[in-house]
């Protein structure tokens, strides 16, 4: 890998698509990476696309070639916009987001989700609600559990396509800074996913205001942490600052860990979980 790593990035830099070809991973599988096989040395599917990934480019459909090999492409991120660029209302780049299409996201969340399991009839809060969509995980995980679901955001596109998705919630324009509001009442599942490192929000301050004013007694919540940015369609893996190329995991790491020592003062358990989207999920010990 010492070898293909920087002979690929060279021919990236000279051409948008390159080919080559390998072992075909499918016959080394239950070998470790390295190691060498008739076909030569074997690495598995999730090399190449962690390797594509890092080089900032997609990872092409293979050909089976003769010999145990097959031939590989690698095609670089064309030079899109990021989906926030234009905001992050349904009516811009982010829209066309879906983060239940990512299989990990999904599982995770499903998982976080049983871990505070609400009750039959419970109460949800989901700040930053934007479209909705991640509130379908909520049927997904409890297909017999009836939920209320209360959602807020700032954009009123948002919170409109919000109710149209989900026609029995009930969704308000709102700023996530201005709580506790006590009108809103208690809550046995907050969700904020993606937030908590928006501009203005701070952290400490949103974690008290729900922990103390907007949840039961016995209620949990789900924090989201995006460890990922989408390239030209993919995502890739990896926090960054503003201006960085490269991730950087410090703030993210830093965010995280002050979140769980929060919550865990509030006398929580918490757990720490997923890869392009870090949850924190809090429940009753």
């Amino acid at each position: 890998m010492s070898v293909i790593l920087p002979a690929l990035q060279a021919a990236l830099e000279a051409a948008p698509t390159v080919h080559f070809t390998v072992p075909d991973p499918d016959l080394g599988v239950g070998r470790y990476a390295g190691e060498v096989t008739p076909a030569g040395r074997h690495r598995a599917w999730g090399t190449w696309v962690d390797l594509a990934d890092l080089l900032g480019a997609h990872l092409l459909t293979p050909v089976a070639l003769p010999g145990g090999r097959v031939r590989l492409g690698l095609r670089r991120w064309a030079q899109a916009p990021d989906p926030d660029a234009g905001g992050y209302g349904p009516g811009g780049g982010w829209g066309r987001v879906d983060k239940l299409e990512d299989p990990v996201f999904l599982f995770t969340l499903q998982e976080a989700l049983r871990r505070v399991a609400p009750p039959a009839g419970g109460r949800v809060l989901a700040l930053g609600v934007n479209a909705g969509r991640e509130l379908d995980a909520l049927a997904l995980t409890f297909p017999d559990r009836a939920l209320h679901v209360t959602g807020l955001d700032l954009d009123p596109e948002a919170v409109a396509a919000a109710r149209a998705r989900h026609p029995g919630g009930h969704f308000e324009v709102r700023d996530v800074r201005d709580l506790p509001d006590e009108t809103l009442g208690r809550f046995d599942l907050v969700l904020a996913l993606s937030l908590l490192q928006s501009p203005g929000i701070r952290q400490d301050v949103l974690i008290s205001a729900l922990v103390r004013g907007h949840l039961t007694v016995g209620g949990g919540l789900i924090l989201g942490f995006p460890n990922a940015r989408y390239r030209d369609g993919t995502l890739s893996y990896g926090a960054r600052t503003r201006n960085y190329r490269r991730p950087d995991l410090s703030l993210i790491t830093a965010d995280v860990t002050d979140a769980r020592r929060r919550l865990h003062k509030h006398g929580f358990r918490v757990f720490v979980t997923g890869k392009y989207e870090l949850l924190v999920t809090a429940s009753r010990a």
